[in-house]
């Protein structure tokens, strides 16, 4: 059975931080890119950040840039969000999922399997 379980998420003030994790279990994480997306109330889901399957390579959306961090730790079959400086633009449920075309994509309709997501919530 294919899991995706984030972890991480809770209540911070502006200017604070946060480290989503998410646990990957029932595929071989390794051949996978992995991606947070993120859903604010009343708005489409958009795509945060993402990394490779092999070579590192990242993307992160232009309102995160400079303040988010994604990482990834094939033996623990775990990828990370590190989320600095948050603003309360940032609240949302984020989502962490996984693609099989193991590239750098934002494209929802490439990745596979989804998380149930976890709440970041950033007061003022």
């Amino acid at each position: 059975e294919v899991q995706l379980v984030e972890s991480g998420g809770g209540l911070v003030q502006a200017g604070g931080s946060l480290r989503l994790s998410c646990a990957a279990s029932g595929f071989t994480f390794d051949d996978y890119a992995m991606g947070w997306f993120r859903q604010a109330p009343g708005k489409e889901r958009e795509g945060v950040s993402c990394i490779s399957s092999s070579d590192g390579r990242t993307y992160y959306t232009d309102s995160v840039k400079g303040r988010f961090t994604i990482s990834r730790d094939n033996a623990k079959n775990t990828v990370y969000l590190q989320m600095n400086s948050l603003k309360p633009e940032d609240t949302a449920v984020y989502y962490c999922a996984a693609a099989s075309y193991g590239i750098v994509t934002m494209d929802e309709y490439e990745y596979d399997y989804w998380g149930q997501g976890t709440q970041v919530t950033v007061s003022a």
